[in-house]
């Protein structure tokens, strides 16, 4: 498969910062920064620095800090707010307006070419003050595309060196963002970004059939989160990048550390089935799993546990069987012989069945147990 040209925006410090509830200190937001650094991650988008004076500052420490990403951060099309991105001394900024009609009837009440020529106005005011400009527009899969294909190319004309396109209330599916991205990039004059929201569950999917059919800039946020339903997971982006797009420049171990400092600061928890980064991705029941996994893991899993950090679990519960029970038994130095083995098997079948999670101390019990019944049943 070809290679996919593609970087990474990461807007947890921005977008996933909008999360109902959630708040992150400038020394959270710095540490998350310094580990999006160090996985590899092409731009971070710092925050939105004319929210509050704390926020600006924050902004500057974090663009102040020497990485190796670009430092960008969230300006409407108004100077009070380049200004502010200007004094924050970010590497990009990304100016946006909304462009669907009922956005712009709601919010601007003037017609879209003069929301567009204001908009114009000030890419040209952020590039003459020596700032890369990502030209946006909100709310653009409810937007005439003909107007988008407008709206990118004067903003190309103006400086921008990016443009993109945010579904904003998660309302598209795949075969839609292959038709839409097919209609936009021949007309397109720089590069084109794509923000994805995942209101009917297709952020990340959404993501990388643009990312397939060239789109360049993926926005994501670590764990997904983000307004409402949040939006493209870092941690399936990357994979995926690594698996379909024949991407290997991320370092993929990172995943677990960035989950959880971002379940710690936020908040919010991750579920147990979450894809790579959740509780459950490498954990196995089913007899018939562990039994093939332990001669090939290949058999039951695509994605290794070791290339995203993480590690291998077989979990004993009611579809458990006896290669199973017995390879467990073995990592916890215990021997069972076969009539040893039925008993536990049973045991254990009969606890999960009740809604019993059979942790390591309930095995080791049991085992016990199933050794004073062998003991008694000998008299």
């Amino acid at each position: 498969m070809k290679q996919w040209n593609v970087e990474i925006c990461d807007v947890t410090l921005r977008d996933g910062e909008q999360t109902p509830g959630v708040s992150f200190s400038c020394e959270e937001k710095i540490e998350v920064a310094e580990m999006l650094d160090a996985t590899g991650v092409e731009v971070i988008e710092a925050g939105f620095p004319v929210v509050s004076q704390n926020e600006a500052e924050c902004i500057r420490k974090i663009a102040d800090l020497g990485l190796d990403a670009k430092i960008c951060c969230l300006s409407r099309a108004l100077k009070g707010d380049v200004d502010t991105a200007i004094d924050a001394g970010v590497d990009l900024v990304s100016i946006f307006i909304a462009t669907s009609d009922l956005h712009i009837k709601l919010k601007y009440r003037r017609p879209r070419e003069e929301v567009l020529e204001n908009a114009l106005e000030m890419i040209e005011y952020a590039v003459d003050h020596g700032i890369q400009v990502r030209f946006a527009a909100e709310d653009a899969s409810r937007t005439d595309i003909a107007f988008l294909n407008e709206m990118y190319r004067k903003g190309a004309e103006y400086g921008a060196a990016y443009s993109s396109f945010a579904d904003t209330v998660g309302c598209v599916i795949p075969p839609e963002m292959e038709e839409i991205t097919k209609q936009i990039l021949p007309e397109l004059k720089n590069k084109f970004c794509i923000h994805c929201h995942n209101d009917m569950g297709c952020a990340t999917a959404n993501t990388l059939t643009a990312a397939a059919c060239g789109a360049f800039q993926l926005h994501t946020t670590i764990n997904g989160i983000g307004e409402r339903a949040g939006n493209a997971s870092l941690e399936e982006v990357l994979v995926a990048l690594r698996m379909k797009g024949d991407i290997d420049r991320y370092d993929l171990t990172m995943l677990p550390v960035l989950s959880k400092k971002i379940e710690e600061v936020s908040g919010i928890e991750v579920s147990k089935t979450k894809a790579i980064v959740g509780r459950n991705a490498f954990a196995h029941e089913s007899g018939i799993h562990i039994a093939a996994i332990i001669k090939d893991p290949k058999t039951y899993e695509y994605i290794t546990p070791e290339m995203v950090g993480a590690e291998r679990k077989f979990v004993l519960g009611k579809h458990t069987g006896r290669r199973a029970l017995e390879h467990i038994a073995q990592t916890l130095d215990c021997q069972l012989s076969p009539d040893e083995s039925d008993w536990v098997l049973s045991e254990v079948k009969k606890q999960s069945e009740g809604k019993c999670r059979i942790t390591r101390e309930i095995l080791l019990s049991i085992i016990k147990q199933s050794k004073e019944h062998k003991n008694e049943n000998t008299f």
